[in-house]
């Protein structure tokens, strides 16, 4: 079954499976194979005062709703696009005198669609909202206990002169939203925002190692200001060559976990056993779970203690990070390497969360040298256990780059950003936001691009690097080593030294969002 604009896709029907998407035709790594607008989307709670509520990028200035005093906007285009959406969700919220939760503001919006257009199929929509898997029968005594809360909020919040829709259906469209939603993200990518349904996307099967990545868009920044304003979409883009009649899978959990731990984790939140080939065949877990080899390879029972030293050090860090006591966590971090690095294995998951967090909070701190040996490490192990073409491979290699570009190992750092810049392509496309930060060329004068490659940025530090400025110190690195140092030295003693941003507490979003 295919449906207009969606031509190069059909929904089939798979044994123990249930509907997948299979190609019409051959797609290449980095192709479009479709993108969609969301048939519904709301920002989350603790965020709705600096994201717009339209394309959900996040702004220094956002124009409020006169109205309800609740939704903001980049400018007056995202406020008109946003009306037919927000029209009865304004009413709502200054009835009800204030909003309601993300999720019953996503199922009212939802609610509110099917009441304007009926059940059926809305444009371009392969499925229909009635169609979409909720897995209520499945729940637990907790999340049926949610549900329950979240269907009584419902109805307070729901005005009576709107349709009414039976207790049975609007479980249902909690039960789609808790097993179908997908993240939305800032413009960089790097901070969950929102939460959004695309009938189509549900549609995709899950593979531990997907042919397809899913990148949301926040739309053409300049085209917001413009009567070109582009509208914000998630697209399902090919991370390899699929040709026509192959299955369209995507991952709903980062890889950087061994099957078993994979496969708990898919269960408990989608509700299905995974049988991919990774999973039934372990693929990649010795490297996940390695062990130094050698002459003194060590027992079974020391392995054992330092993965349980480094679970409860993690624990420590996390609570550290909240307290916002980074000296503590990167004390905490050393202490962890130190017992691990003669037991773990360069690949083992646990020594590359310790590298990761330690290069992260360590490049906040300024200590761009000790952070980038880390870095250097952790990108080493996760090019040997992610995909080539991973998202989140792309974007980690980036941050090492941007860390070896800080401590003055411009050859290294360049050449990370090169890479990076070689993966994103594939996964984020030539005009995302993240992409096109590395390739603007927009650098003016060689001494700005020095002077900007050389100082640490408090906003958006991994985020606004160019590639092309890299280029440029290589090149001065390259022609004179001594001078390169002597400039570098004398720019950042004239140049106040700003923080890298704060170390967030968040993992980068994941695909699909799990209401907590």
């Amino acid at each position: 079954m295919t449906r207009g604009g969606m031509e190069s896709v059909e929904v089939f029907t798979t044994e123990g499976k249930g509907r997948g998407l299979k190609a019409q035709k051959e797609f290449l790594p980095g192709d479009v194979i479709f993108a969609e607008p969301a048939y519904a989307a709301v920002v989350f709670d603790s965020l709705t005062h600096v994201i717009c509520h339209t394309c959900f990028k996040r702004q220094e200035r956002l124009h409020r709703c006169g109205q309800c005093k609740f939704a903001y906007y980049c400018d007056r285009t995202c406020q008109r696009d946003a009306w037919l959406n927000h029209k009865n969700e304004c009413s709502a919220i200054k009835k009800h005198g204030k909003a309601p939760t993300e999720n019953i503001r996503l199922a009212a919006r939802i609610l509110w669609r099917i009441e304007r257009e009926g059940g059926g199929l809305p444009e371009n929509c392969l499925v229909s909202i009635d169609d979409l898997q909720n897995h209520v029968e499945s729940f637990d005594e907790e999340e049926k206990k949610d549900l329950r809360v979240d269907v009584e909020s419902f109805l307070e919040f729901w005005p009576a002169q709107s349709q009414q829709f039976g207790m049975q259906y609007i479980s249902h469209i909690f039960g789609v939203i808790n097993c179908n939603a997908f993240t939305l993200s800032d413009q960089r990518g790097l901070q969950a925002v929102g939460v959004g349904i695309f009938p189509n996307l549900c549609q995709a099967n899950h593979d531990c190692w997907p042919n397809c990545t899913v990148i949301f868009n926040n739309g053409n920044h300049e085209a917001v200001r413009s009567m070109f304003h582009t509208q914000m979409r998630i697209e399902l883009r090919a991370l390899s060559k699929i040709s026509p009649g192959d299955e369209l899978t995507v991952s709903y959990v980062d890889f950087l976990n061994v099957s078993e731990e994979r496969r708990k984790q898919l269960k408990k939140q989608y509700y299905f056993d995974c049988t991919c080939e990774h999973c039934k065949k372990k693929i990649k877990d010795d490297l996940m779970l390695a062990v130094k080899e050698g002459d003194k390879k060590p027992s079974a029972e020391t392995v054992k203690e330092v993965i349980q030293f480094s679970k409860d050090t993690l624990e420590k860090i996390n609570k550290a990070r909240l307290e916002g006591t980074y000296h503590e966590v990167v004390k905490l971090c050393r202490e962890c390497l130190k017992k691990q690095e003669p037991v773990l294995g360069d690949t083992n998951i646990y020594l590359l969360r310790i590298l990761s967090i330690a290069s992260e909070v360590l490049s906040y701190l300024q200590m761009f040298e000790e952070a980038a040996e880390y870095a250097k490490r952790m990108v080493d192990g996760y090019m040997k256990i992610y995909h080539p073409n991973n998202a989140q491979l792309g974007m980690a290699v980036m941050r090492a780059g941007v860390t070896h570009w800080h401590a003055g190992l411009i050859e290294a750092g360049h050449s990370m950003i090169c890479k990076a810049y070689a993966i994103l392509l594939i996964t984020h496309g030539p005009s995302h936001p993240i992409t096109k930060d590395l390739e603007d060329e927009n650098s003016g004068s060689l001494t700005h691009a020095y002077l900007c490659a050389t100082k640490p940025r408090a906003e958006g530090t991994y985020r606004q690097v160019m590639r092309v400025q890299t280029e440029m110190e290589l090149r001065m690195f390259q022609q004179n080593e001594f001078m390169y140092y002597k400039m570098r030295e004398a720019a950042l003693k004239n140049q106040k030294i700003q923080v890298m941003p704060e170390p967030s507490n968040e993992a980068p979003p994941s695909l699909f969002h799990k209401k907590e």
